[in-house]
Parts: structure tokens; C-alpha cells; sequence
């Protein structure tokens, strides 16, 4: 270091014991030196002494000097740290790792140097199986595959291998578990020469996930910052449109919060053409079961149904009093009664018994618990009997598939489609989600985002006998299950023949419950750089950043790995069905913001809630296990 004129070089065995001891901020003054006219006169520098600063001058120490004052082995350092980093990823016994182990030191110093590069990496995969696209060192995750890959392939060194902060690694958007991707970009440095570099990548990677291309790009890119907009697709069946059965308990208020706000009118206008649809599906598909059903069989179906109708709608399939730990589920809290809804449930008693089978009180849990566990409170069926039980269990089951066999039947109406592309055109422009995800407050000037269309599919398809629509939300960044709860609200409110404006409500101060919708059906289509590629891109004449020319293996793939795995995930586990199932019968006033009364109907809820000191979304879904508080776009 070059020393000023006034600036000493300190012993090095003085450092060395300061080194042991610790700084001497404190250490006292030598003896004073002889007066001398000079008042500027350093003392005389001793050997084997710590340079003298004037106790005035110590409080101005930096932290640069002070470290300079100490023999501090950066190698050693250097070494402790990328120990540690390797502790992090060693990997237990019988467990797969996550990232390559770490190298030897020989294997190391044999390998050839090679430049890197920054470039950003274009990607497509499914998400199905994977804890989300972000690196975890203790879970499968997209970007954990890539990065083996890349090691695999000799685009990242051994030197290298063991941290992925080594390679500057950034991703553009962090999906969430099960969340796929048709095209999203990770940018970061690596070994371009080999032009086979891409293909050497893909053979190390599992069908799931593909690399389509890389391109050059400036030393300081960050396809996180320098991504203007999203688009995100999400799949859902037409049948979630549908509106609850009148025998649930979300259907039964709708109704009587209508004639409570003199709206009945107008909510069996929003709802007219699916007014008939759950006479004629039970006329067409459970009346002919039943009465296939033996004499004695049939009694016991009837009077458990019966019995759980007399019950405020209570699903005996899916409300029980034990905690939920499946995705989006909960435990049902029992609600006090008035009088007066003890005197109305008295009025409707006589009617409910005599009304046909519904299909919220015959949906089995989709955890697979037998049907005569879920009814043993109407008909006791540990006193019938092996072959009674076994013929109750059938005809359950028979009935459950009849109604989900209903609800794929429906196709919908187009004034009904046209009632969905006016709900999601509602968020189009700038609005406040602070209800559309978590810990943000209407104050939170985050909580703002700018959504830049929400389009409907202009046809549904017809897949496996169901029918779909796609939605292609663009945005510029979205929060944590910000799209999710979005596909909720707007779904909610049409099913539940709510005015539309209420998702204009949803946007302001008040407190609104919006439990997120299934993620099987969300899918990152492609992020937008096209600043980058007019500004930045041209300037320093390197390629645009663009998805266009993979599209033939980007639609070979999404039909492939994405969308025929959605379907098929749907036919086996009825994720969508179970979900709305379980919300039109969850017996708490806290989705009663759906009702002609609005948010004033969740009040008492609201307070109950805030009494047991819990968060509504923790009730609706205890075992959220989305990471992160960016979510499906990272900010």
C-alpha cells in the first residue's frame, strides 16, 4: 500500500499480538513527549510499538483501517466458507441429492479453465412432482435439476459446482409446487463454446423440463430486473361455474340473504340459465340409481341423506370435526344459532326431508376415507352389518361418481361465458391486490399491480368428456397466489350469481376471504423482455431474448408434459370438484360476501375470527406451503 506523508505502516509483531488479543481501542498513551514549538510533531515511533493515534483521532478510525490492523488469513477464511457452503448439500443417507457433490481438489486442479459467459437460459417444464422452481437444498425442485445439468454437461466448472451463487444464477419468475411453465428464462454465467452445448443439457435432464435455446447477453443482465411483463394460462372446467347445490350451506344463503336484501329478482336473473341443472342431473343421473337399489339399501341411503339435510346442509363426506391436512381444506367451525335460524331451519325441515338425494351430501372425501365412516352419524352403520355396510358403501360410491359424471356433462351456456369474460375483465388495469395474497395491508403501496388484459378463451375444449376454458392473465408482476385468488374471486362470483362490481369491492379496504383455487391449472406461458431487446439488446448487438422461435417445440411440449398431465391429474383426483365442494359447504359466514348483502353478511365471522385470534386464510387453508412472498411472478 503506498503511505502518505503522515501515515505510518504498523509493526507487524505489534498486529500479530493485537491479532490475538483483540483491537486496542483503548491502549494508553505513551509518556508525553518534550514541549516542542512544532504542534503538529508525531511521536517518535518506537519499535516494536502499535503507531500512536491521538485519542481524539481514534473515534475516526474506519472499519477499512481497523481491518488493516489485522492479521486476518483471507485464504483460511475463504476455505471455512465454501466448507460451510458444502455441509449445506451433503446429502444423508438413502436420500438423492439435490445438487452434484462437491469435487475433490485434485479433479479440480486437473480440469482445463474455460471462459464463462452470461447468458440467459430459456426454459420450459412441468411442474408435477417438484417443490416449485427455486433452488432448495433439502427438496426436488426445477432449478435443482438444471443446475445438476448444467455441471453434467461441462456448462459450469467443478470450481463451481458446489454453489450455484458461484454462476451469478437469477430466475425470472419463481413458480410455485406443481405449477408448470411453458416458457420462463434463468440467467446466469456458464461454459458457451461447445455448440452442442443445448443438446448436452437436455440429455441430462428428465423429459419434465427443456432447455430451448440460450442467448449472449450483457455482463450486468438480470432477467429478474430487465422483465417488463408475465403471461400466466390457467386451465379450469366449466362446471366450476356451476352454482352451488340449493341443499349446501353457501346455497341455502344465497337464497335467504336475497330475499333479506330484496334482491331475489335479480340474483334468479344472473343465475337463469343454470336455474334447472340440478333437478334435471338428479333426475337423469341419481334417480336411476336409487331405484336400481334394493328396497332395504335404498331406505338407508334416503334416511342418511334425509338426516344430513336436516343438519343446515352439513356434508356428511366431508364435514367431520377433525382438521383437514389436504391442500385448501379446513376443519368446519360449528356456528352458534339464533332463534330465529333454529325457527327457519324448523320451517324447512318438513320440505328437506322430502326433497331427492343432493350431491353435496354424497361427495366422499377426497382423502378416501369409505363412505360408512362419513355417515356413521345418520345410520350407524357399525350396526348393520358386513353386507349391509357393503351395499350402503356401493351405493355411495355409485352416487358420488353420478354426480361428478353430471358435472363434466355441463357445457356452458354462452350468455353464462359471457358473464365469465366480464368478471375477469374487472381486473384489467391498475388495482390494489392486498386481498389477493398474503401479509399485505390496502395501505401497502406493493399491494398495487397493473394487470394489462385477462382474456377468456373464445371456444371451450372438450378433454376426457369435460369441457375447459383457458384464461391468459398478462401482468406486470404479480404477487404471492395473487393469480390463483384471482381465478377464485371471479369464479366465485359467477357461480354465486353475484353482481360483478363486487370484485371492485374486493379491491378496496374491506377484509375479503379469497381462498386460492386449485394450482393443477396454472401455468407460466412466457415472460416479456421487450425492453431489453429494443434498448439494450440492439445497442450492444446481441440476439432478443425470444420464445417465437421455439414455438413448434413449446406447443409439442405444453400438449405433451403439461396440459395432457393437468387432465389426467383432474380425472383421477377431482381437484377442482373437491375444491368447490368444499367452499359451498364450509359452514362459516365468511364467504357470504358472495351474497346479494354483500360484505356486511361476513361480519359476525369476521369477529368470531378476530375472537380466536386466527387469520381467515388459515382457517379456509391451514397448510398453505407456498414459499416465498413474491409467489407465482416474484414480485
Amino acid at each position: 500500500m503506498e503511505n502518505s506523508d503522515n501515515a505510518r505502516v504498523p509493526d507487524t509483531n505489534t498486529m500479530e499480538s493485537d491479532a490475538q488479543n483483540g483491537p486496542a481501542t483503548e491502549s494508553p498513551a505513551p509518556a508525553a513527549a518534550p514541549p516542542t514549538d512544532n504542534a503538529d510533531a508525531q511521536p517518535e515511533k518506537k519499535s516494536g510499538k502499535r503507531e500512536y493515534i491521538p485519542r481524539n483521532k481514534r473515534k475516526d478510525i474506519g472499519r477499512n483501517d481497523w481491518s488493516r490492523s489485522r492479521t486476518l488469513d483471507k485464504r483460511e477464511k475463504t476455505g471455512n466458507d465454501r466448507q460451510n457452503k458444502r455441509r449445506k448439500v451433503e446429502v444423508k443417507e438413502g436420500q438423492t441429492p439435490v445438487l452434484p457433490l462437491p469435487f475433490s481438489a485434485e479433479e479440480i486442479a486437473q480440469e482445463e479453465r474455460k471462459p464463462k459467459r452470461k447468458v440467459a437460459v430459456l426454459i420450459g417444464y412441468s411442474g408435477s412432482g417438484y417443490k416449485g422452481m427455486q433452488l432448495n437444498t433439502t427438496e426436488k425442485t426445477i432449478e435443482g435439476d438444471i443446475f445438476s445439468a448444467f455441471v453434467a454437461a461441462g456448462a459450469i466448472s467443478k470450481a463451481n459446482a458446489d454453489d450455484p451463487k458461484k454462476s451469478s444464477l437469477v430466475r425470472c419468475a419463481r413458480t410455485d409446487k406443481g405449477v408448470h411453465a411453458a416458457g420462463n428464462v434463468i440467467s446466469l454465467k456458464l461454459i458457451v463454446e461447445d455448440p452442442d452445448i443445448v443438446k448436452k443439457i437436455n440429455d441430462n435432464l428428465s423429459p419434465q423440463i427443456r432447455v430451448w435455446g440460450m442467448e449472449r447477453t450483457t455482463g450486468s443482465f438480470s432477467c429478474y430486473q430487465l422483465c417488463d411483463s408475465r403471461i400466466y394460462e390457467y386451465l379450469i372446467p366449466t362446471h366450476a361455474f356451476l352454482p352451488p347445490h340449493p341443499q349446501t350451506y353457501l346455497g341455502k344463503k344465497l337464497e335467504e340473504l336475497a330475499d333479506e336484501a330484496n334482491d331475489r329478482k335479480g340474483y334468479e336473473e344472473r343465475q337463469a340459465e343454470v336455474s334447472t341443472f340440478w333437478a334435471e342431473a338428479e333426475e337423469k343421473y341419481i334417480k336411476p340409481i336409487l331405484e336400481e337399489l334394493d328396497e332395504h339399501t335404498r331406505g338407508m341411503v334416503e334416511k342418511a341423506l334425509s338426516d344430513a339435510r336436516d343438519d343446515e346442509g352439513k356434508n356428511p363426506m366431508t364435514d367431520t370435526d377433525a382438521p383437514r391436512e389436504t391442500t385448501g381444506r379446513a376443519s368446519v367451525p360449528k356456528e352458534s344459532k339464533t332463534p330465529e335460524q333454529d325457527e327457519k331451519a324448523a320451517e324447512k325441515k318438513e320440505a328437506a326431508t322430502n326433497a331427492p338425494a343432493t350431491s353435496e351430501t354424497l361427495n366422499a372425501q377426497s382423502d378416501g376415507q369409505p363412505a360408512t365412516e362419513a355417515l356413521k352419524e345418520q345410520v350407524k352403520p357399525e350396526k348393520l352389518g358386513k353386507a349391509n355396510r357393503q351395499r350402503l358403501e356401493a351405493a355411495i360410491k355409485s352416487l358420488k361418481a353420478a354426480y361428478i359424471e353430471a358435472k363434466k356433462a355441463y357445457r356452458i351456456d354462452p350468455v353464462r361465458l359471457q358473464r365469465v369474460r366480464d368478471a375477469f375483465g374487472a381486473y384489467v388495469g391498475t388495482r390494489n391486490y392486498h386481498n389477493f395474497t398474503i401479509q399485505k395491508t390496502f395501505k401497502d403501496a406493493s399491494a398495487k399491480r397493473v394487470i394489462k388484459s385477462f382474456v377468456v378463451g373464445e371456444k371451450p375444449i372438450i378433454i376426457n368428456g369435460t369441457e375447459w376454458l383457458s384464461l391468459k392473465v398478462h401482468g406486470q408482476s404479480f404477487m404471492m397466489h395473487q393469480i390463483r385468488k384471482m381465478v377464485s374471486m371471479a369464479t366465485f362470483v359467477v357461480r354465486s350469481g353475484c353482481p360483478i362490481e363486487r370484485i371492485q369491492e374486493s379491491m378496496g379496504p374491506e377484509i375479503f376471504n379469497i381462498p386460492k383455487a386449485p394450482g393443477l391449472g396454472l401455468l407460466l406461458e412466457r415472460p416479456i423482455f421487450d425492453s431489453y431487446n429494443e434498448k439494450i439488446a440492439k445497442g450492444f448487438e446481441r440476439r432478443p431474448i425470444d420464445f417465437s422461435k421455439y414455438n413448434n417445440e413449446i406447443e409439442e411440449f405444453k400438449q405433451r408434459e403439461i396440459y395432457e398431465r393437468i387432465f389426467r391429474e383432474e380425472v383421477q383426483d377431482n381437484q377442482f370438484h373437491a375444491f368447490f365442494t368444499h367452499i359451498d359447504n364450509f359452514k362459516s359466514g365468511i364467504f357470504l360476501y358472495l351474497s346479494s348483502v354483500g360484505v356486511p353478511a361476513t361480519r359476525e365471522a369476521q369477529e368470531a375470527l378476530r375472537a380466536k385470534g386466527k387469520s381467515s386464510n388459515a382457517e379456509i387453508e391451514p397448510d398453505s406451503e407456498d414459499e416465498g412472498p413474491a409467489g407465482e411472478g416474484e414480485g
